[in-house]
């Protein structure tokens, strides 16, 4: 996913290159980038990726980091943004070799590590998940048994994004609950929720533990703050209800 934020000091531009692709629905791809001299990050955090084209133009966009720290390795999940002019070349058009240049990591506010504790309550809407899925994967990577919930909102089954993944995850039962919600299709046999996220759904989320820990938001702007808002008027703290937004444009220049 983008992502909009508070203007800040950049760092160096770092040449990257991609190492392996994979399509996560006919609308979004994983593309996992070689970035020698990679600082490391948080999860949460993003980066800023920059195109140049032969005649030496070129483009800018903040995306999500979906992966934990992992040397100078680094996944990103992009979704195509029709007629915008970055996301479709990475989703349809970008090969294993090509050449890129990113620099980050960037923000400090929408990040969460087991240090932190828990439990943890994960909103998210569409591609929102991505700096979420981080999260998810910190929480495996180094063995914690904090609780989280990821409560996910998706309009129909072909848009949801780390399906097999989240499955997984979620049948191992080991503290990592996965609630999916479908706005406008659901698939045969689903018993689960078929509507938009509302304060009762995240009551339900909460479980017996209420507005304990922390609560991170992710999703366009209208969907955010019809999340925050509730989260809020169910207990929990300002200070500890995270957000983070994409725009309507899905890119930023």
């Amino acid at each position: 996913m983008t992502v909009i934020e508070a203007p800040q000091q950049r760092s160096a531009w770092l040449s990257a290159q991609p190492v392996a692709l994979i399509r996560e629905n006919a609308r979004t791809r994983s593309i996992t980038l070689q970035v020698p001299g990679w600082p490391g990050h948080r999860p949460g955090q993003h980066l800023d990726l920059r195109l140049t084209a032969e005649d030496g133009y070129q483009a800018a966009r903040s995306y999500s980091i979906a992966s934990v720290a992992r040397g100078d390795l680094i996944t990103i999940t992009v979704e195509r943004v029709e007629n915008g002019e970055v996301s479709p070349y990475l989703v349809d058009e970008l090969q294993v070799g090509d050449r890129l240049d990113v620099r980050g990591p960037i923000g400090g506010h929408f990040v969460w590590t087991a240090e932190q504790g828990g439990p943890v309550l994960l909103v998210a809407g569409g591609s929102g998940v991505v700096p979420l899925m981080s999260m998810v994967r910190h929480r495996f990577e180094i063995g914690s048994d904090i609780p989280i919930t990821l409560l996910y909102s998706l309009r129909a089954p072909q848009d949801l994004i780390y399906g097999a993944e989240l499955a997984q995850r979620h049948a191992a039962a080991d503290g990592l609950q996965v609630l999916l919600t479908y706005t406008r299709e659901v698939p045969a046999q689903w018993r689960g929720y078929r509507r938009r996220i509302d304060r009762a759904m995240l009551a339900e989320a909460m479980g017996p533990a209420g507005p304990e820990g922390h609560a991170f938001v992710c999703g366009s702007a209208p969907f955010v703050e019809a999340v925050a808002e509730p989260l809020i008027q169910l207990g929990y703290p300002v200070e500890r209800v995270k957000t983070e937004r994409f725009g309507p444009s899905g890119e930023r220049t």
